[in-house]
């Protein structure tokens, strides 16, 4: 190999300063590393660090001895409790609703098995139910959303926690059984997002239901399936639809989605998203937020609906309504959002344009068909955590992101402001349905009251320095209102956010960036 030659000593001492080819490649693996290796759900701090074990097979307790729990590695809980005091910075209204009841402990009693994502800002919502008297046992309703470190973190503190990132279909079933099956304990409240441990309960634990007061569910895909149960006349006990409360669609569904889509696929696959042709299928609250973000940043987008409101809401913020399979050819982005099944076919994978990426930001993993590409004329290449590059025999190529489970949760992070809004309504619904005398809620699904929904939204006005303007005697008079609410009906159907503001979040995103 030739040597360089230099003109001087000080030339090569400055020369020697730099790093050689391979140590170059070294720094650059570094960076790349480093550059992941975040607090967030898309990359956990222990991730980097820790072994391949299964935690199932390891032998784990916390300084207080005990080993109820399973997580990916309890000395992580350090790292997970910084995390959880940066969250609830950020969520005033639920700490302050817990500083209020604490004292009362009006869920002592309770015994709450909870499945949801296991992230800095649901820790801070279980430590509040603990803080109001609770018993708590957890576990994760997605095998990519958990934050290891987090995990620990609650682990620590005496919370059953069974939960690490990238579980196995097995694992995640064989957590959900721990989570519930415990001697001497049984649970009388269920926090469930998803359906799952609600049905796994029904299937392996009916005798649940005996003792149990009531369910709260925050998800479209399992207040779908607490419905299907009502309308069979197999619903055991009441349940709490969170998902249609307003502070639930209006907030977490559309404002948080507006935000971490585009930070789920900036981090996954560095896409520019400016005159990119994007379909994003199904227009509710959270296709909304997807659209109105994308559309703000230059991307061509277009929708499919099946109902007739939201698709007539489309047209008239912009949208194209098209079928997916006269658009599918020319889509650089496909994005579901739907909580339905088979959205997105093998079909119209085969169709896809090479490069396409495909996304789901629906609760379920079913919304694309990734079953069907498991085949052996398909090969699958990981390319980064949670990005998968799927090949035809052809050369052709389809992105697919987290194995078409939910993008936000599983590649990024999402918006603790907007968690801690949707955190509160979970937690004043677990007091209303454990507290409520007996005979006011029937084996039924129920939304939260709207007295509930507004004080939800009135904790949260502090924020933003807001003042709200007082009714006068008179004018609540005048109006039939009560002057402490609430002010709207039942019936009431809140604005949606018009096509005009793309332009103010393109604008705001420009400022923040």
């Amino acid at each position: 190999m030739e040597q360089i030659q230099f003109a001087n000593a000080e030339d090569k001492q400055e020369f020697q300063k730099y790093p050689t080819k391979a140590g170059r490649r070294s720094l650059s693996r570094s960076i790349s590393q480093s550059s992941t290796d975040s607090y967030s759900s898309a990359a956990s701090y222990s991730d980097s660090s820790d072994d391949e074990t299964s935690p199932r097979d390891k032998a784990q307790a916390n300084s207080k001895g005990s080993s109820d729990f399973c997580v990916k590695n309890v000395k992580q809980a350090e790292f997970g409790r910084r995390e959880i005091e940066i969250a609830e910075q950020d969520m005033s209204a639920l700490i302050s609703l817990r500083k209020r009841a604490q004292g009362e402990k009006p869920l002592a009693g309770a015994k709450i098995v909870g499945c949801t994502h296991i992230t800095a800002q649901t820790a801070v919502l279980i430590e509040t139910l603990v803080a109001l008297g609770a018993q708590c046992r957890w576990t994760a309703c997605n095998i990519y959303s958990t934050q290891n470190e987090v995990a620990a973190a609650l682990a620590e503190t005496g919370v059953p926690v069974f939960a690490w990132k990238g579980e196995s279909e097995d694992d995640f079933w064989w957590c959900i059984d721990r989570c519930v099956n415990m001697e001497g304990w049984q649970a009388n409240m269920i926090l469930d997002d998803g359906g799952d441990l609600t049905h796994w309960v029904y299937k392996k634990y009916p005798s649940v239901f005996k003792k149990a007061q009531g369910i709260v569910e925050e998800s479209v895909t399992g207040v779908h399936r607490l419905y299907q149960l009502s309308k069979a006349g197999k619903l055991c006990v009441p349940a709490m639809n969170v998902n249609d409360s307003v502070t639930k669609q209006k907030f977490d569904n559309l404002y948080c989605c507006r935000e971490s889509i585009l930070d789920g696929l900036k981090r996954t696959t560095d896409v520019m998203f400016g005159g990119k042709q994007v379909v994003v299928c199904g227009y509710g609250e959270v296709g909304k937020g997807c659209c109105y973000a994308l559309k703000a940043l230059g991307a061509i987008v277009c929708i499919t609906e099946i109902d007739p409101i939201c698709a007539l809401q489309g047209c008239m913020d912009g949208f194209r309504v098209v079928k997916l399979n006269e658009v599918i050819r020319q889509m650089d982005l496909v994005i579901t959002c739907t909580g339905n099944k088979n959205v997105v076919t093998r079909e119209q994978l085969d169709r896809m344009k090479n490069g396409c990426i495909v996304c789901n930001m629906g609760h379920s993993n079913t919304e694309i068909d990734v079953a069907s590409l498991r085949s052996p004329e398909l090969t699958w290449e990981r390319v980064r955590s949670q990005v998968d590059h799927v090949i035809w025999p052809d050369g052709k190529r389809v992105v697919l992101l987290a194995e078409g489970r939910l993008l936000n949760l599983s590649c990024s992070t999402v918006p603790t402001f907007v968690l801690s809004i949707t955190a509160t309504t979970q937690a004043l619904a677990l007091i209303e349905l454990f507290n409520a005398p007996e005979g006011r809620y029937k084996q039924d699904v129920y939304l939260l009251p709207k007295k509930m929904d507004e004080y939800v939204a009135s904790l949260h006005l502090s924020n933003f320095d807001a003042h709200l303007t007082e009714l006068s005697d008179e004018q609540a008079k005048y109006m039939g209102l009560n002057k402490n609410g609430p002010f709207k009906p039942n019936y009431y159907r809140y604005r949606e956010m018009l096509a005009h503001t793309h332009l103010t979040y393109m604008c705001m995103y420009v400022c923040v960036v």
